[in-house]
């Protein structure tokens, strides 16, 4: 046997030692691996077969090829829900994080106490997403709510901010946009990165507190900026809760506050329409993924890295 057939052989056989070692490691990631398979690869092939199906959870999915998505075209709600998705995503994503910027720049000066005011920033992070915070939203906001019961202190007749057409979504947005605490943490470690010997040679330079914000704080912000950028457009396009217990799943006042998801849900457990729904959520997954790369394209003429 010549020498690189050894050398092939030798390769070949592998210690007994490391095969043991590779069966205890696919032992332990196989729940995960389970999960993975069962809980999200296959219901996502299972979704994306029915989006081309006439299903209704009773009788057998019955092949209809894309009639599902040339509906789409004519379902003026859906139209609607898309509307309101846009202006709900365009809206509160920038002010969010404009907030959650602000906040962080303001956390960075070394606030006394800074842990204990990160840690209750950061709270509605957690909890902005729940159904009780949604409940309270609407205590917050309705017709005998906390806010128009300030109003009230100083001679001002509030309304149904929720149940007005045109304030309904705004309250939701106000919501999103409370819910900055996340971003804000990832800008403050951004900030932490930033070298202080810049300021420095900045303000001998005679620059400002604007000047220094705009040459020197942002631009090596960006790679943070643009990170809570597309995981905030994400998340703000698959809203769902806060619609949904807001407006008490009906899509609020004249469907002002009717979400692409809250929509998709009333087609697939409200009307058991759930081929059509499916293809509603790979239309979705769609959307998602242009933004997604279109941030990603745009990047480059306005991220800047270190390289």
């Amino acid at each position: 046997m010549s020498a690189l057939g050894e050398l092939g052989s030798l390769r070949q056989k592998k210690p007994a030692g490391q095969k043991k070692d590779n069966l205890a490691a696919y032992l332990f990631l196989s729940p995960w691996l389970l999960g993975l398979f069962l809980i999200t690869i296959g219901p996502m092939l299972a979704s994306l077969y029915l989006a081309f199906t006439d299903y209704n959870l009773i009788q057998a999915p019955e092949w209809i090829g894309f009639e599902n998505f040339t509906r789409m075209l004519s379902d003026e709600r859906l139209h609607n829900s898309l509307r309101v998705t846009f202006t709900y995503v365009f809206v509160s994503v920038p002010l969010q994080l404009a907030v959650a910027l602000l906040l962080a720049v303001v956390l960075d000066r070394g606030v006394r106490g800074m842990a204990f005011y990160r840690s209750v920033f950061y709270l509605p992070s957690l909890l902005g997403s729940s159904v009780a915070i949604a409940i309270l939203w609407r205590q917050v906001f309705g017709t005998e709510g906390l806010l128009n019961q300030v109003l009230s202190l100083v001679g001002i007749d509030g309304k149904g901010w929720i149940s007005d057409p045109s304030t309904a979504l705004g309250t939701l947005v106000v919501l999103n946009v409370w819910t900055f605490g996340s971003p804000m943490v990832i800008f403050l470690a951004g900030l932490r990165q930033i070298p202080a010997m810049y300021y420095e040679a900045a303000s001998v330079d005679g620059a400002g507190v604007f000047g220094r914000f705009f040459r020197i704080t942002l631009p090596l912000l960006t790679p943070i900026i643009f990170f809570n950028l597309v995981l905030q457009i994400i998340h703000a396009f698959q809203s769902f809760t806060q619609a949904f217990v807001v407006s008490g799943g009906t899509g609020g006042p004249s469907d002002s506050t009717m979400f692409f998801t809250l929509y998709l849900y009333d087609r697939g457990f409200g009307n058991f329409d759930m081929g059509y729904a499916s293809a509603m959520a790979w239309f979705l997954l769609v959307i998602i993924g242009v933004f997604t790369a279109a941030n990603f394209f745009a990047s480059k003429y306005w991220v800047f890295y270190d390289d």
